[in-house]
C-alpha cells in the first residue's frame, strides 16, 4: 500500500483526499450490494428448481443460511492487495506502456493539429525565406545524436556567425512569425515525427545541443544521468520553470529532470501532461 501511495507524490493533499474518498465510497457501495445477497432455499442434497423455490419461499423464508457480507476490514485489505499488484505490474510493464502511449498520442495528435501545422507552414513561407523546417541536432537516449525536427522561427542561418547559443529573451533573430509560433508552442509539433521515430517521448527531459552537453556535464554533476531516458517534448522541468538563462537555471532543470526519473509512471506523466496544457494555454516560458 506504501508504494502505491508513492505513486501520489506530485499530486496534491486535495487530491489525494479526494482519491481516497472514492475508494472508500465504491468499498461501501460494494458492501451493500453484497449484503442484499440471499440464497435460495434448498435441502440438503437437493438441486434448486427457481419455480419451487419462488413457492416454498410464499410459505417460508430460510434465514438460516442467509449471505453475510464481506467485513469492511477485509474490503480494504483485498482493494490494497489488488491496487499493490497493479502497481508492480505497471512499474514492471511501464517502458512498454509508456512506448505505446507515445505512439497512439503522437498520432492523434498529428492528425488533430495537421490544419494548424499546414497554416503555420504557409505563414513561413510567406512571411521568411528560407525552408519551413528546421533541423538541429540534439543528444537522446544512451547519447545517441539525432536530428530534432522543428518549424523555423528564426531567421535562415541564424546562428552563422554566432555559433551555437542559447535563445535570449526577445531574440532578435527570431522572426514575428516565429515568435507567436513560439509562444503558441506551435513549433513543436513536428518533434512528434521524432517520437513516432523512437528518438524521443512525449515526457521526458527536453534533448539538449552536443556543443552544450559535453560543457554542462563536465560542470553539472549527474547530468548524464538525463541520458538514461528517452529525452520529451515535455517534462517535469518545462512546467516548473522558464527556459535555461544561467547555470543555475541548469542546474534546477536537471533537478527536475533527475526527480522525474526516479519517481516515473502513469500517474506523473499523466500530471505532466496537463499541466503543460495549462501552461501552453497561458504562454509560460515561451521565448
Amino acid at each position: 500500500m506504501s508504494k502505491f501511495i508513492r505513486e501520489f507524490k506530485f499530486f496534491s493533499w486535495k487530491k489525494k483526499a479526494l482519491s481516497v474518498l472514492v475508494l472508500v465510497a465504491v468499498g461501501s457501495l460494494a458492501v451493500l450490494l453484497t449484503a442484499y445477497a440471499q440464497p435460495l432455499a434448498k435441502g440438503a442434497g437437493e438441486t434448486v428448481n427457481p419455480n419451487v423455490a419462488l413457492v416454498a419461499s410464499q410459505a417460508h423464508y430460510d434465514t438460516t443460511d442467509r449471505g453475510r457480507a464481506p467485513e469492511p476490514s477485509t474490503m480494504v485489505l483485498m482493494g490494497s492487495g489488488f491496487l499493490a499488484a497493479l502497481v508492480r505490474f505497471a512499474r514492471r510493464r511501464f517502458a512498454e506502456f509508456k512506448r505505446g502511449f507515445d505512439i497512439v498520442v503522437s498520432i492523434l495528435s498529428l492528425i488533430i493539429t495537421l490544419p494548424v501545422l499546414l497554416a503555420a507552414m504557409a505563414l513561413i513561407k510567406l512571411t521568411s525565406p528560407g525552408p519551413v523546417f528546421y533541423l538541429q541536432k540534439r543528444v537522446g537516449k544512451d547519447g545517441l545524436i539525432f536530428d530534432m525536427l522543428k518549424l523555423r522561427t528564426m531567421v535562415a542561418d541564424a546562428e552563422k556567425d554566432t555559433g551555437p547559443v542559447w535563445a535570449a529573451q526577445n531574440d532578435p533573430r527570431v522572426t514575428p512569425v516565429g515568435r507567436f509560433l513560439r509562444k503558441s508552442r506551435i513549433d513543436e509539433i513536428p518533434q512528434l515525427v521524432n517520437v513516432l521515430a523512437g528518438h524521443m517521448s512525449i515526457i521526458g527531459p527536453r534533448p539538449e545541443r552536443p556543443e552544450f552537453v559535453g560543457k554542462l556535464s563536465g560542470e553539472i554533476g549527474d547530468y548524464n544521468k538525463r541520458l538514461d531516458v528517452r529525452p520529451g517534448i515535455t517534462g517535469l522541468a518545462q512546467i516548473r520553470q522558464d527556459y535555461d538563462t544561467t547555470l543555475r537555471d541548469v542546474r534546477r532543470k536537471v533537478k527536475f529532470d533527475l526527480l522525474y526519473i526516479k519517481r516515473m509512471c502513469f500517474l506523473t506523466d499523466l500530471r505532466i501532461v496537463l499541466s503543460t496544457v495549462v501552461v501552453v494555454l497561458m504562454g509560460k516560458g515561451a521565448r
